[in-house]
């Protein structure tokens, strides 16, 4: 039997992040769909990029101003995670371990555990359920794979 010759790209940051970026807009709709499905609040909390949002501005947000800007702070955050996940894995591929889900799991803890609260966000864990708290664990970890997934196809892609 004929053994194949694996082809070897040559790292790039741009098209890494680029792989990245699509990678982390694709999970972003993904956990988006899995949050409606499995929703990480429950009992009316505020989300959190809706008081972010609000920090921001200075003032109150109300109706499609702020459908508005947490749809941008979600999005965006997807995509420029995505980014830099690509360009991670581009030089160091051991950040793709599980498929992806490693990463997930990370963002959950930067996000939720350092990242919210640094900004003086109520994110206690303490007041979540055990279900609230696996949601959040679960769709991160859907972003993750997704993420990782969609990264892979696209950097082939781009050779």
């Amino acid at each position: 039997m004929k053994k194949l010759k694996e082809k070897t790209v040559a790292r790039s940051l741009a098209k890494g992040m680029l792989a990245g970026l699509i990678g982390g807009l694709v999970a972003t709709a993904a956990k988006a769909l899995t949050e409606k499905i499995y929703r990480p609040r429950t009992h009316g909390e505020p989300d959190p990029l809706a008081i972010l949002a609000e920090k921001l501005v200075g003032h109150e947000l109300v109706g499609t101003q702020k459908t508005t800007a947490v749809e941008t702070l979600h999005w965006g955050f997807g995509a420029l995670t995505g980014a830099a996940y690509g360009a991670l894995a581009e030089y160091y591929p051991q950040a793709t371990a599980k498929d992806g889900a490693a990463f997930g799991m990370a963002l959950t803890s930067l996000t939720h555990g350092t990242g919210l609260p640094a900004l003086g966000l109520p994110v206690d864990s303490h007041d979540q359920t055990t279900r609230e708290r696996t949601s959040e664990m679960a769709t991160h970890v859907v972003y993750g794979v997704v993420t990782e997934t969609v990264r892979r196809k696209a950097r082939k892609m781009l050779g």
